[in-house]
């Protein structure tokens, strides 16, 4: 039997939705040197057919602990256009949901990201381990608040670190539950390196991991969804290259124009009457930024609001 791939993002949300004792795990391993994470409730458990189809670009897992902080976790496989741009924006929505008109600001709970890459966002950095917060820019020691932190681990990067030697490896060796679960979602196929994990958390994973791979319907949807998120991305890489072949033939502006039309109504079917001359009144620059939004946007709106 082939086990899943962990980092499929419909897999992930699998393992870990339902087992709040994973995700804290999970998270306090990523939180190194933090007290550790009891989750309380996982707030989004559900898998809703749609969100398999494409129409999400990722299945993340949201939770609130005993603090009463929320934590947004999800697993990245391909880097998508303004990925940070991305990621600050989900997290600051969720931070502004929780209150609405007229009720206090101490009511707000701080929410962290933790948001796994299996690419690299730093190619030029050695670090792998990544803690974003609200600091001063002239004197870092001195921090705004913790209403909003996203914490970054570049997968492939820190598997590599946890493979090699020097002063790196000593470093990382420090976060030995960490090191476990990087092990466990790049070499989840190596029953060898498996065998060797001795940190309980990672082989419960494991254990439900072949599981849900022995599972047919697991199966199908977690096919169905890389197939999906495969198709999203080659609709945007098509559109782009007609939108640069037209726009030789019509100019540039209007082969943009062309191509993000056909993604809007690919995405969000027929377009309301107000986008047309949104579209055709927008410089080239603004047109690249609503096409960067188009896959991972989660309404038309959305795509054209002032962010």
């Amino acid at each position: 039997m082939e086990l899943l791939d962990p980092k499929n993002d419909y897999v992930f949300k699998r393992l870990f939705a339902d087992s709040p004792e994973l995700l804290a795990a999970l998270i306090s391993a990523v939180r190194h040197g933090e007290p550790p994470v009891q989750v309380l409730q996982v707030l989004n458990p559900r898998i809703l057919p749609e969100d398999i189809t494409g129409k999400a670009i990722e299945l993340d897992v949201l939770a609130r602990d005993s603090r009463g902080r929320l934590f947004n976790v999800e697993v990245q496989v391909q880097r998508f256009p303004r990925w940070s741009a991305r990621s600050t924006f989900y997290l600051a929505r969720l931070l502004g949901s929780q209150i609405g008109s007229g009720q206090d600001y101490v009511d707000l709970r701080p929410v962290e990201g933790v948001h796994l890459l299996d690419f690299e966002l730093f190619e030029d950095h050695p670090s792998a381990l990544w803690h974003f917060e609200m600091r001063d820019r002239h004197d870092p020691s001195v921090r705004l608040g913790d209403e909003l932190s996203l914490h970054v681990v570049e997968l492939r990067k820190a598997d590599r670190r946890r493979r090699g030697a020097g002063d790196d490896a000593e470093a990382d060796a420090a976060h030995p539950e960490l090191m476990a679960w990087i092990a466990f979602l790049e070499h989840w196929k190596e029953a060898k390196e498996m065998s060797e994990l001795s940190y309980p958390p990672v082989q419960q994973a494991l254990d439900k991991l072949q599981t849900l791979s022995q599972n047919e319907e697991d199966r199908y949807r977690a096919i169905a969804r890389e197939r999906a998120l495969y198709n999203e991305m080659t609709l945007l890489r098509h559109a782009r290259e007609e939108g640069r072949e037209e726009g030789r033939e019509e100019g540039r502006e209007e082969g943009r124009e062309l191509a993000l039309t056909r993604l809007l109504t690919r995405r969000f079917g027929p377009l309301p009457e107000w986008v047309a001359p949104r579209v055709q009144q927008a410089s080239a620059t603004q047109l690249d930024t609503w096409l960067d939004r188009v896959l991972d946007a989660p309404t038309l709106e959305a795509i054209f609001a002032d962010h």
